[in-house]
């Protein structure tokens, strides 16, 4: 089994910073794309940013300039830098982690159970 536990969220004005974090944790060969989706009320989960095990990001056009991703591999953490947060960015963060369980098995999605972020003030 594999866990993913999400945590950072909060209240922020706008303006404001939050960083985000997400664990994942059970048996786990490798990560391939760790990444954060978001939902707000009424609206269809979307993409906020993602990153491979080797560097390589992709970042939403709504976000990018604000938010960074990072992650560490030995930890099997991603992070999420949200800077200059806006009223629009309030929503459910929920990290997702494509992973791969061991090495004769294929890939699998796992997702956090969602962190709150509101940006209000």
């Amino acid at each position: 089994q594999v866990q993913v536990v999400e945590s950072g969220g909060g209240l922020v004005q706008p303006g404001g910073s939050l960083r985000l974090s997400c664990a994942a944790s059970g048996i786990i060969f490798g990560i391939p794309i760790m990444g954060w989706y978001r939902q707000a009320p009424g609206k269809e989960r979307e993409l906020v940013a993602r990153i491979t095990s080797g560097g390589l990001t992709n970042i939403a056009d709504s976000v990018k300039g604000r938010f960074t991703i990072s992650r560490d591999n030995a930890k099997n953490t991603v992070y999420l830098q949200m800077n200059r947060l806006k009223p629009e960015d309030t929503a459910v963060y929920y990290c997702n982690a494509r992973v791969v369980r061991t090495v004769v098995s294929g890939e699998s999605d796992y997702w956090g159970q969602g962190t709150q972020v509101t940006v209000s003030s």
